[in-house]
C-alpha cells in the first residue's frame, strides 16, 4: 500500500512538473510575472509583520517606562513609610515596589526578545527586497532578450521566402526586383522619347537644308 501511494505521489509530481515546464516554455514572461506577483505579496506580508513588531516594541517600551517609574515611586514611598514607622503603609508600598520591579524586569526581558526578533525580521525583509529587486532586473533582462528574439524572428519572416516556387524570393527581394524593372522601363521610355526627338530634329534640319538647295 505504501509503495502504491508513493508511486501515485511520484506520478502526480512528475505530471505537475511537466505541466509547469510546458507552461514555462510556452510563456516564460507570464510565468515570471506570476512568480514576481506572489513574491511581492509575500514581501508585503513581511513588511506588515515588521511594522507590527515595531508597534509591539513601542508598547513594551511604554509599559517598561511606566512599570519602572511606579517601582521607583513605591520604593521611595516605602522608605518614607519606614522612617515614619508606618508599618502597614510600608508593607503595602514594599509589596507594590516588588510587584512593579518584577513587572519591569519581565518587560525588559520581553523587550530584549522583541528587539532581537525585530532585528532578525528586518534582516529577512531587506533580503527579500533585494531578491525581489534582483528578480525585477532579471525580468527586464529576459524581456530584452525575448524582444530581440521576437524582432529577429520577425526580420527573418520578412527576409525568408514568401513564394512557393523553387527559387525563393523575400519580400525585400521582390520589391527590389520590381523597382529594378520599373527603373528599366522608365529608362527605356526616356531613351525612346529622346531618340524620337533627335530623329525628328534631324528630319527637320534635313528638310530645311533641301529647301535651301532648291531655292
Amino acid at each position: 500500500m505504501t509503495n502504491l501511494l508513493t508511486k501515485i505521489k511520484n506520478t502526480i509530481k512528475a505530471d505537475l512538473n511537466e505541466v509547469l515546464e510546458r507552461k514555462e516554455n510556452q510563456n516564460p514572461i507570464t510565468l515570471l510575472n506570476q512568480f514576481l506577483h506572489e513574491c511581492e505579496q509575500e514581501t508585503e506580508k513581511v513588511k506588515k509583520l515588521v511594522d507590527r513588531q515595531y508597534q509591539l516594541k513601542d508598547e513594551f517600551e511604554r509599559e517598561l517606562v511606566e512599570a519602572a517609574e511606579l517601582a521607583e515611586k513605591r520604593k521611595h514611598q516605602s522608605e518614607i513609610a519606614s522612617k515614619a514607622g508606618e508599618t502597614e503603609l510600608y508593607q503595602f508600598a514594599s509589596a507594590e515596589y516588588q510587584h512593579y520591579s518584577d513587572r519591569a524586569e519581565r518587560l525588559r526581558v520581553s523587550l530584549n526578545h522583541i528587539l532581537r526578533q525585530l532585528e532578525e525580521l528586518e534582516g529577512k525583509y531587506e533580503e527579500m527586497k533585494r531578491k525581489l529587486k534582483d528578480m525585477y532586473i532579471r525580468r527586464m533582462e529576459l524581456m530584452g532578450r525575448e524582444n530581440i528574439t521576437r524582432a529577429n524572428h520577425q526580420i527573418n519572416k520578412v527576409l525568408d521566402s514568401t513564394s512557393n516556387s523553387d527559387k525563393p524570393y523575400s519580400r525585400f527581394q521582390a520589391i527590389e526586383g520590381y523597382l529594378d524593372r520599373l527603373e528599366d522601363q522608365v529608362n527605356r521610355a526616356f531613351h525612346s522619347s529622346s531618340i524620337d526627338a533627335k530623329i525628328a530634329q534631324l528630319e527637320n534640319e534635313m528638310k530645311m537644308s533641301e529647301g535651301k538647295l532648291h531655292s
